[in-house]
């Protein structure tokens, strides 16, 4: 994932998700997300894709990080407000983007990565956004990650009402050598033990007028249709009486970090 690639990609695949106790509860969805080198739009301009403007398929920089707008930075701004925070001062390679885009001006984007380079192309630090469904947001950041390893996170950040703000993540990150193909792991473990098993992936290819034209066709409502899903799923979890879970007050920083700089709140 370097400058020589900095061109925006969308990536075709599976939502895969598992719940291992007190009930079993798996599902396997299709999917499309974008992957996007947010330093070269910056510079270069976004191509297909229509960039902080209306359109049936597009992105706006407020749907991320802080919510700036364009005219603050937008979010690389953030991006690059949150790694001086922790310390991080080398990540001035390619970030690149792997998020949901807003389908006829609507989105949820349960879960984002930030991909965040050295100048050299050497991955520095990964960032994942994650969404709730009560409209709050949260951050955690992984300092010197390698793809491929397992990252471990303290979970900070009240997501589902079937699960309590306790244990930890485990995160793998896969990106093949021909970046033709991505794999995102994160498996939630709790004091006795595996908890849930989740995955989104898929194969990566040029964001043109063709794959545009291919997402709108075969998942005219994707953003839609993941609330609804998220809906129907808290449902079948509900009838299979899975304890549930008040939500507690968000965590008191923005982002979490399992090293020294983890109390920095940009």
């Amino acid at each position: 994932m370097n400058g020589a690639q900095a061109l925006p990609l969308m990536g075709f695949g599976e939502v895969r998700h598992t719940r291992l106790r007190p009930a079993r509860n798996a599902f396997v969805y299709p999917t499309y997300f974008l992957m996007l080198p947010m330093r070269a739009l910056r510079t270069h301009g976004s191509g297909v894709l229509a960039l902080n403007r209306r359109a049936a398929l597009s992105f706006h920089d407020i749907d991320h990080g802080d919510g700036r707008t364009p005219e603050q930075g937008g979010a690389l701004a953030w991006l690059d407000g949150l790694l001086a925070a922790h310390q991080i001062h080398d990540a001035d390679g390619e970030a690149w983007l792997h998020c949901y885009p807003r389908v006829f001006g609507y989105t949820f984007k349960p879960v984002s990565f930030w991909y965040c380079h050295t100048a050299g192309g050497a991955l520095r630090a990964i960032v994942v956004e994650v969404n709730n469904t009560f409209g709050e947001r949260h951050c955690y950041l992984l300092d010197r990650p390698t793809y491929g390893a397992e990252l471990r996170a303290t979970k900070a950040f009240h997501v589902s009402p079937f699960c309590e703000v306790s244990g930890g993540y485990r995160f793998r990150f896969f990106v093949d050598g021909e970046f033709a193909h991505t794999v995102v792991r994160i498996d939630h473990d709790d004091a006795d033990g595996p908890l849930l098993q989740t995955s989104v992936g898929g194969e990566l290819g040029p964001m043109n007028a063709a794959s545009v034209r291919r997402a709108l066709w075969r998942y005219p409502a994707m953003t839609f249709g993941l609330i609804a899903r998220i809906h129907w799923q808290a449902a079948r979890l509900w009838f299979k009486r899975v304890p549930f879970v008040a939500k507690p007050a968000p965590p008191l920083h923005f982002v979490s970090s399992d090293t020294p700089q983890q109390q920095a709140n940009p």
